[in-house]
């Protein structure tokens, strides 16, 4: 089994959307605020390579929307999918599964985009597409809070292929990784849990987005039930000190991938490292 970091976005939020109720004056100290109470992010997708399926955890915003749309994304530096999947050896006609997390835009944009004669179609066309079928119903129901987040174009092609499959329940997917559901960001988001050998990786993807979010009460103000995430949260993190995971951050633009520590006042950060360690 092969790890690979695939980037595909960077962007920018502000600050206090990203951390909710916790004051500017704490969460500076943990992640640094660039302009204008806004911070630095990326979409750090994951191919994982593991016998003859090349797999790719979300898809980051693609470039559907046009320029007004990015522009309020904050978008800086490049972004796309094709340029790091070439750095790994393989192109988008390479990719036989795409694992959506959840399907706010910034994770399931790049699935599809604009043709020349103005169609929306599918951007991986040998893939098979992967969701929970809770958050699929979920994200049909477009509720105020979420609306914004959700655009049919993203996964219509996609249903009308035949290739989007809806996944029931928690446990094994395939060999190697294993999918929990967690429901406080948004219903039934998909966590994967990869055992690469070497250690068991967590792809954290908005559960826990970057390492400052490891402490209980550093929840996104855009969650759907942020007390239900701090309670998902505590028990998982407990879970993954126990069994030594590790967290792989989705949109984290300074840290890639922790270890967890015991602390004074619980679960904290541990060993910093870069997830390709693991493919040595």
């Amino acid at each position: 089994m092969k790890l690979t970091p695939i980037e595909a976005d960077y962007w920018m939020m502000d600050g206090g959307v990203a951390f909710g109720v916790v004051p500017k004056s704490l969460w500076t100290k943990v992640y640094p605020e660039d302009r204008d109470n806004l911070i630095r992010i990326t979409t750090r997708c994951l191919l994982v390579q593991t016998g003859s399926r090349n797999i790719l955890i979300d898809t980051g915003m693609g470039d559907k929307r046009g320029e007004k749309y990015y522009t309020y994304k904050y978008r800086f530096g490049i972004s796309g999918l094709v340029k790091p999947l070439a750095k790994a050896g393989l192109s988008p006609a390479d990719i036989t599964d795409i694992l959506f997390t959840h399907l706010h835009d910034d994770h399931v944009g790049g699935a599809t985009f604009v043709n020349e004669a103005g169609m929306v179609e599918e951007f991986f066309r040998n893939a098979v597409y992967w969701c929970s079928s809770t958050h699929r119903a979920w994200s049909k129901k477009s509720n105020k809070r979420e609306s914004a987040a959700y655009f049919s174009d993203n996964l219509e092609p996609l249903e009308k292929s035949g290739r989007l499959r809806l996944i029931e329940k928690e446990g094994e997917w395939i060999e190697g990784i294993s999918l929990r559901i967690f429901n406080g960001h948004t219903r039934g988001q998909l966590i994967p849990v990869i055992d690469t050998g070497k250690g068991k990786v967590v792809f954290a993807g908005d559960f826990i987005p970057a390492l400052s979010y490891i402490p209980i009460p550093y929840v996104p103000a855009v969650d759907i039930e942020p007390l239900l995430s701090m309670t998902e949260k505590e028990s998982f993190l407990e879970e993954a000190l126990k069994n030594d995971y590790i967290l792989f951050f989705e949109h984290d633009y300074y840290h890639e991938a922790c270890r967890l520590a015991a602390g004074k006042k619980g679960v904290e950060a541990g060993e910093i490292f870069k997830i390709t360690n693991l493919n040595s």
